[in-house]
């Protein structure tokens, strides 16, 4: 989750509609699990995605999904626009840049320095039985990262970190154990180094994905539970409630968004959030089972949340009005 940004002076005449799809990876075309967040030494926001491997449609097995890199996205107007910026130069010791798959960054700012909570697999595999890491990494400047730690956590098999401030001044992790029916577990830390693990299960359900943030008076948490995002609220950060209906279930009508929405961003701006989210625009019943460029490939799209009786809808339809360099 991103607090934006830059304070600028509105006006009602201003409209700012985004893209659809809001941003698609040129070199291989597979953007995914998007996360956005401010550069202000360029006045820009950066958006760190997975990189998969659609193009690369002759390789066997889930081996397109693995060997990935981690691509950077530009905006200048506030998130409305996107274009392809670079790769992140993620200086990992331990394996070479073409054996190391790079999955699923979480990146945040804390006292000048930028750090990032990265999934790390080991090599490049056909299948999904290997072994991951949640790698801690820091940087100046958004673009080179250096190494700092491998987290200790519940299992080794562990991805998608998820790190929110609590009110107590902690960070507390919260992150996907694959090996525990891929159930959503946490880690603390007082300095953003040393984590940590509870060793807790908070959410029983299968998926992957969480983002947790603070809206509307309430915590939230939203993850991919591959039928749409399941929401869950909390008092206390341990204890979710889900609410009764996911959102981004029912496809859109849009470009590249006629599917179920995955593996979120949320980025909330005043009174308003928005959430960045990936779609497969390929993987419609029609091609149920099949797995080619097609099906493969991968857009980033933004809605807007909203809040009514308690609960978060979207409606992934309406247009979007976006402009996260403005005040709220």
């Amino acid at each position: 989750m991103f607090i934006c940004g830059p304070v600028m002076a509105q006006t009602d005449q201003d409209q700012n509609i985004a893209d659809k799809p809001l941003f698609r990876d040129p070199v291989f075309d597979g953007a995914a699990d998007p996360v956005i967040i401010w550069n202000p030494s360029e006045q820009k926001h950066f958006m760190f995605y997975t990189n998969r491997r659609a193009k690369a449609d002759t390789l066997s097995g889930v081996s397109w999904v693995h060997g990935t890199k981690i691509g950077i996205a530009e905006s200048s107007d506030g998130g409305a626009t996107w274009k392809y910026r670079e790769t992140a130069n993620i200086n990992y010791p331990f394996l070479k840049d073409s054996e190391s798959t790079f999955w699923a960054p979480e990146v945040i700012t804390h006292k000048g320095t930028y750090h990032m909570y990265l999934s790390i697999v080991p090599g490049i595999f056909e299948d999904w039985y290997h072994p991951r890491d949640i790698v801690h990494f820091t940087s100046e400047d958004l673009l080179n990262w250096y190494y700092k730690s491998t987290l200790d956590l519940s299992s080794e098999r562990v991805i998608d970190a998820s790190v929110f401030k609590l009110p107590d001044g902690r960070w507390r992790m919260y992150y996907n154990n694959e090996n525990d029916n891929k159930s959503i577990y946490y880690a603390d830390s007082s300095d953003l180094y040393h984590w940590n693990d509870s060793g807790k299960k908070v959410i029983e359900e299968s998926g992957e994905g969480a983002k947790i943030f603070r809206w509307k008076n309430k915590n939230w948490l939203i993850f991919d539970s591959w039928d749409g995002l399941s929401v869950y609220s909390s008092e206390d950060f341990e204890n979710w409630k889900k609410q009764e209906n996911n959102i981004l279930q029912n496809p859109g009508t849009g470009n590249d968004d006629k599917v179920k929405g995955g593996h979120p961003d949320v980025v909330v701006k005043g009174d308003r959030a928005f959430i960045f989210y990936f779609t497969h625009p390929g993987r419609t019943p029609e091609n149920n089972g099949i797995d080619n460029y097609e099906t493969r490939r991968s857009s980033i799209q933004v809605a807007e949340l909203e809040y009514k009786n308690g609960e978060i809808t979207t409606h992934r339809n309406k247009e979007v009005n976006l402009d996260l360099n403005k005040s709220p």
